[in-house]
């Protein structure tokens, strides 16, 4: 498959590694929309911690407002040029406890839509010396997008900020490289960041 896509850390701050390739591949448990390689990093405060957990955060939606990382700004992994972004999705009431039967329906409808139901607001990135690695960056806040369609980005460039859209049950970040734009058609690719790619439950503090 070759070397893995190496890629500055996306964001500053202190976040979580969640869904890591570190430990298993399909990282989410399919290969579907490319989805072998990718990551999950949630944005979390000086505690670990996502957000406070309330005696309600088990049973009922919270706001995403609640989370201290919401809105937390995303920046380019890589110099690329953006081939596509998505910015019309809500962001949802975030879900922590236990399963709902109107989340399941919602994300039932999300899968219906394909890829850009699940991933919601989201950047995808060409790069690479012969432009053949595209990078997806999901469920972004709606309205954060900063970047739009054919513009050229930097290593560190503002592109977006952290949401709760998509097929998401709290703000994060979902990251992953391929071979196409379009991930139902694409390849995954392993990525890498600066000291290796971090295992599931890792902090990652970013200065």
């Amino acid at each position: 498959m070759g070397s893995p896509v190496m890629l500055a850390h996306p964001f500053r701050g202190r976040w979580r590694v969640q869904n890591s390739p570190a430990d298993r591949v399909p990282s989410h448990g399919t290969s579907l929309f490319a989805l072998d390689h990718s990551i999950d990093l949630v944005p979390v405060d000086a505690r670990g911690r996502s957000a406070p957990l309330r005696p309600r955060s088990l049973l009922r939606p919270e706001p995403p407002e609640w989370f201290p990382g919401f809105g937390r700004e995303l920046l380019a992994p890589v110099a690329a040029v953006v081939v596509a972004i998505d910015d019309g999705a809500d962001d949802h009431a975030a879900r922590r406890g236990l399963p709902s039967v109107t989340y399941a329906l919602t994300q039932r409808a999300r899968l219906a839509e394909g890829w850009a139901g699940l991933a919601g607001n989201h950047v995808i990135l060409r790069a690479g010396e012969d432009d053949s690695v595209f990078l997806a960056l999901c469920h972004l806040r709606r309205g954060s997008i900063a970047v739009r369609p054919g513009q050229r980005v930097e290593v560190g460039e503002r592109l977006g900020a952290c949401g709760n859209s998509g097929n998401s049950t709290e703000p994060h970040l979902h990251l992953q490289a391929m071979t196409a734009a379009d991930p139902s058609r694409a390849r995954p690719l392993p990525i890498t960041f600066p000291g290796g790619l971090p295992r599931t439950g890792e902090l990652l503090d970013i200065h």
